[in-house]
């Protein structure tokens, strides 16, 4: 039976269950689970690993313990264990993120995970389903991985979850185009369910050949995440990517900490991130930035943060809306202040639908090295395929469709979607980013005032032929001629 059957099954077995409503519960009952089996298959190895191993989980809860046989406890007996022992006991623990890391992990994971099953009958069923899948298997392992990647596009269409999601092609693209090297530090500081992580951790480890440059890679890799699903996603996702001990995966609000308050040695090599756009930040958090960069509008803020953090020679990567790009007030200052500090080389403009269904927002990719003021702006119009006038659920974006960006992005040629625009040009049009593709003739739809006039005036010749046809009607009537 395949991994995917599998999740379908335990899926189906959820929808019988009365508690547990909709895709995002439904995610939500399935990923805490899975992430104790997982954390039991690496425990296996780190027991064998580690002559002094001590899990960091109470042995009655560790799953070997009271999930793994299949004849085990179930019904209201399951039921009672998994609600007042096995949540109530892992959501108090306490433990140290720099002595026990581990522990730490798993008392975060569960301080915001519900069951939302209630029937325990329904709980053993899925369970079993769980334990046919082995995380220590790497056949099984990378399969499963695939069907996260797919959990993970579903919540695309679960409500405002899938603002935590973004396509796999442009994770890659932004990654592959960024190029973190081994040894470097890099952070997403909205991570959502780990998806630049995740593109970050497969280019890294193509680099990796020795256990030096693996440690190098395990310490390297940090995030931080608001919201407790995407949260619990992510750290699941650093796990299925071999990341022993995420706990640099940190569920907090990257905006909340003032940027005074950060030290040198918390600058970073590479940031790729796509932040929340269109949402604004509690009342506060602003006042946390300089006086003339403060807004609540989250996407902004973040891009000041970035620009705070990176290392001179650092280099940086975001997913900002259209918004951002043509804004004015504290948007222009943000921007001057990128441009000052960093060299903005490249904007990717993306078509509409990249996103969809949660947003049908125009999308640009940013990417900028920190310690260098712009001197120009090269832009790259990405287009649709052939064929296509938006992406959909069955017909999503695809990391071949970046194979001219990537042809072209060494050698730097205008052509029918690239071209470049000089600061002075971008300063005299005070800090507008939003440059259209001169290769492209607009369609010149006349002046808005003339265009009023025309249809105004059209709409009195419309009137005098009706009235000319309703007097021609009468007098037929009439047996009279006009």
């Amino acid at each position: 039976m395949s991994i995917s059957t599998t999740i379908k099954g335990i899926q189906d077995i959820m929808r019988k269950d009365a508690g547990v409503d909709g895709d995002a519960q439904r995610i939500s009952q399935l990923v805490w689970m899975v992430f104790l089996k997982i954390f039991d298959d690496r425990e296996e190895e780190y027991e064998l690993m580690e002559d002094d191993y001590v899990s960091p989980i109470p042995e009655r809860l560790r799953w070997r313990n009271w999930a793994k046989d299949p004849e085990g406890i179930t019904g209201e007996e399951l039921l009672d264990f998994v609600n007042n022992d096995l949540f109530k006991t892992l959501k108090e623990l306490q433990f140290n993120p720099d002595s026990d890391p581990r522990g730490f992990v798993v008392r975060d994971v569960f301080e915001d995970s519900y069951n939302y099953m209630k029937n325990g009958t329904l709980i053993r069923q899925v369970i079993n389903k769980i334990n046919e899948i082995d995380f220590n298997s790497k056949k099984d392992k990378h399969l499963f991985g695939d069907v996260y990647e797919k959990i993970l596009k579903d919540l695309q269409s679960a409500g405002n979850a899938g603002e935590f999601y973004t396509p796999r092609a442009v994770t890659d693209f932004m990654v592959q185009m960024v190029n973190p090297k081994i040894g470097e530090s890099l952070l997403d500081p909205a991570c959502g369910t780990g998806g630049f992580l995740a593109s970050s951790i497969e280019h890294l480890r193509k680099q990796a050949s020795s256990v030096e440059d693996e440690e190098n890679l395990q310490k390297s890799i940090h995030g931080i995440e608001k919201k407790p699903l995407p949260h619990l996603l992510c750290v699941t996702n650093m796990m299925l990517h071999g990341i022993d001990n995420p706990s640099q995966i940190r569920r907090d609000n990257s905006l909340a900490r003032p940027l005074r308050d950060y030290k040198p040695s918390d600058k970073l090599d590479v940031i790729i991130t796509n932040p929340p756009f269109g949402g604004t930040e509690e009342d506060g958090i602003e006042t946390g930035f300089p006086a003339s960069y403060q807004t609540r509008e989250t996407a902004d803020l973040f891009l000041v943060l970035i620009v705070h953090l990176l290392k001179d020679g650092g280099r940086g990567a975001i997913v900002l809306p259209d918004g951002t790009l043509f804004g004015e007030g504290v948007k222009t200052r943000i921007k001057e202040k990128l441009l000052e500090e960093c060299n903005l080389h490249t904007i990717v403009r993306l078509p509409n639908g990249v996103f969809n269904p949660y947003t049908g927002i125009k999308t640009n990719l940013l990417f900028f090295e920190k310690g260098e003021s712009t001197k120009e702006i090269w832009y790259y119009e990405h287009p649709y395929p052939d064929g296509y006038k938006s992406y959909s659920k069955t017909k999503p974006m695809r990391i071949e469709e970046y194979e001219p960006e990537k042809a072209w992005w060494n050698k730097r040629e205008e052509n029918e979607f690239a071209w470049k625009v000089s600061i002075d040009e971008i300063r005299a049009n005070n800090y507008n980013l939003d440059i259209k593709n001169p290769h492209v003739e607009d369609i010149d739809h006349g002046d808005p005032e003339e265009l009023l006039e025309d249809y105004k005036a059209l709409l009195s010749d419309i009137e005098d032929t009706r009235n000319t046809l309703k007097a021609e009607l009468m007098a037929a009537l009439e047996g009279k001629s006009t």
